[in-house]
């Protein structure tokens, strides 16, 4: 073996203890590379987990925001805002996914009017000289209602009544009523995609937003 002076060991220990050093410096420093690489990711993902917040309105019983698990349908935040009685669930898709800041609004059944009950009269004739006593039963016709249709609370099917509004217009003014709340006046109506001057001309007589 080589025989080396003091001088020489201290160098040697000293060059071995720089490597040792920067071996050990850039590990660590490597190491703290990966973590904060991997933190974000993680953060990322929890955030993509999150489920949507949604503004539930209208015919129930607890209106107000609620947050969801991912992947939450309409039917899960109905069950949780309890639908009133006269709820008409038929005008919303139950199995559509909810998305983030979405406002729902769930539209009331149309009030059922009474139909007209047939009035009979009985109308006795004067007996003439001569002639024999003649009795006569009229019954006027049934009374008809007003035939309103309210476009903030009317269902599907029933839009679908209007004279030139088929399923697929119904289902628009229920996507247009959903995103952007009741109409105010029933001119509102043509904000809706396919409903011009010339089909309101036509609605304005048979609909209301009262």
């Amino acid at each position: 073996m080589l025989n080396l002076g003091r001088k020489e060991q201290g160098l040697i220990l000293i060059i071995v203890a720089v490597v040792l050093f920067t071996a050990g410096y850039q590990f660590a420093h490597r190491e703290k590379k990966e973590v904060e690489l991997v933190g974000p990711s993680s953060a990322e993902a929890t955030h993509e987990e999150t489920g949507p917040v949604v503004h539930v309105d209208g015919a129930v019983e607890k209106p107000g925001v609620y947050k969801l698990p991912s992947g939450s349908r309409v039917n899960d935040v109905i069950e949780q805002a309890v639908a009133l009685p006269d709820a008409d669930l038929s005008a919303l898709n139950l199995a559509e996914i909810l998305k983030d800041q979405k406002k729902l609004v769930v539209p009331r059944k149309m009030e059922q009017q009474a139909p007209g009950q047939n009035v009979v009269s009985q109308t006795m004739q004067v007996q003439a000289p001569g002639n024999a006593a003649v009795s006569s039963l009229q019954a006027t016709p049934p009374a008809r209602s007003s035939g309103l249709v309210n476009i903030n609370t009317a269902g599907a099917a029933e839009l679908d009544t209007l004279p030139g509004i088929g399923p697929a217009l119904a289902e628009r003014i229920l996507q247009y009523r959903q995103a952007n709340g009741p109409f105010q006046t029933i001119e509102d109506i043509k904000n809706v995609s396919g409903i011009g001057d010339k089909k309101y001309a036509d609605l304005q007589h048979r609909i209301t937003v009262h």
